[in-house]
């Protein structure tokens, strides 16, 4: 979410290990374990709920990603700007996931107006 405070956002929780059970957010890539969306959703994309109903966790994730990238301030980070993540919170990202949203989730996304962009086919 963009910052609205003009201080720093909150950071995102990093992940508690980094093996099969790692999942990428598919709006905006952030990377946590299953367990930790499944416990506080993710601190970007809020309105997915996926704290309060865990087949979100499956439809709004993925394992299936491109390298990672830790960001700890988005707004000055070259990096962060060119993977369009320098809004987001402070955080671990994925580089790239292959998937798109499920059109219920991007629905979603369009109701409460925040930009959604689907990865290229390519």
């Amino acid at each position: 979410m963009a910052n609205q405070g003009g201080g720093p956002p909150p950071a995102a929780q990093i992940p508690t290990s980094f093996g099969h059970e790692l999942r990428s957010c598919l709006r905006c890539r952030l990377v946590k374990t299953y367990d930790q969306f499944r416990e506080s959703g993710c601190e970007n994309c809020p309105f997915f709920q996926m704290e309060d109903d865990h087949e979100r966790v499956v439809d709004c994730t993925t394992p299936n990603f491109t390298g990672i990238i830790s960001v700890m301030d988005p707004t000055r980070s070259w990096a962060a700007r060119w993977l369009r993540i320098g809004r987001f919170a402070p955080g671990c990202y994925t580089l790239a996931v292959s998937e798109a949203l499920p059109h219920e989730m991007q629905n979603i996304c369009e109701e409460e107006r925040i930009p959604y962009v689907p990865p290229k086919r390519g």
